[in-house]
């Protein structure tokens, strides 16, 4: 077999390997909207005939009227961007202070051994059940919502980087310090580039840490947002308001993930074209 013949070989079967890993995709892709589809027509089956009560849990032909009602008027773009706002700001601040206080940590043995137990601590508090304190101490406003966001993605932000910097490669940190290099030169031209992919996936956690946050805020003090609808609804008993807000709720999560999933494929790609 000539070279020529083994390269053709060699393409098809690569070509054959793309195609597979293609309809693989699309494959997932229709199992999941199936999934998706199949259990909004078997809600909407069972409360049209009665076989699940429609007080409790509605139906999506009634949450889409309402969702329909709540564009019309204008109110729902003012509670999403208002409850999108507050999380931005949350995994945001609480991803760069994580990060920040990492760094610290890496930097410093002596630090990271007397925060270790306080961070263990602080990791195991349900940090929700200190919301109401949280919001008196920072205010009733934005703020407190925000802080609320903060204070749950934090810790997990710190303890993840932190664990990711100091697992990077020993040989080539002890390669650098061989060099002279010093230890901001090994942080910035090593740890955190390595650890580039692994501070996206910190980030998509963190938006979900920080939903979490801001809905629970919104709970207790704001006026508007996206939580406010969803304990409106249940103070006055219209379990499809309170529907309504989930599945905006679970929309929005999705499209901010998404996003971040967007850039974490360029970066990918991106890094396999220079490598």
């Amino acid at each position: 077999m000539t070279n020529k013949q083994k390269d053709t070989e060699k393409s098809e079967g690569y070509k054959h390997f793309l195609k597979e890993k293609q309809k693989k995709k699309y494959s997932i892709l229709f199992w999941q909207v199936f999934l998706s589809v199949g259990f909004i027509l078997l809600w909407e089956v069972m409360a049209a005939y009665e076989l699940v009560n429609t007080f409790l849990v509605s139906s999506p032909s009634q949450i889409f009227k309402l969702f329909i009602t709540y564009i019309a008027d204008g109110s729902l773009f003012k509670h999403v961007a208002i409850s999108v706002w507050e999380t931005i700001l949350g995994f945001s601040l609480g991803t760069i202070l994580g990060i920040m206080v990492a760094i610290i940590l890496w930097w410093s043995d002596t630090v990271a051994k007397v925060l270790d137990p306080i961070l263990v601590v602080l990791n195991a508090l349900p940090k929700t059940a200190l919301a109401p304190i949280l919001i008196v101490w920072a205010g009733a406003g934005i703020q407190g919502i925000v802080v609320t966001a903060i204070t749950i993605s934090i810790v997990t932000t710190i303890l993840s980087a932190y664990n990711y910097f100091i697992h990077v490669d020993e040989e080539k940190v002890k390669m650098l310090q061989s060099f002279g290099a010093s230890k901001a030169q090994i942080l910035t031209k090593l740890v955190l580039p390595s650890n580039v992919a692994n501070i996206i996936n910190i980030i998509k956690i963190n938006i979900g840490l920080s939903w979490v946050g801001v809905i629970v805020g919104e709970f207790l003090v704001s006026r508007y947002g996206i939580g406010y609808l969803i304990v409106y609804g249940g103070q006055v008993f219209r379990l499809d308001l309170v529907m309504m807000g989930v599945a905006v709720l679970a929309v929005c999560a999705f499209l901010m993930y998404t996003a971040v999933n967007g850039i974490e494929k360029i970066y990918r790609a991106k890094r396999v074209t220079k490598y």
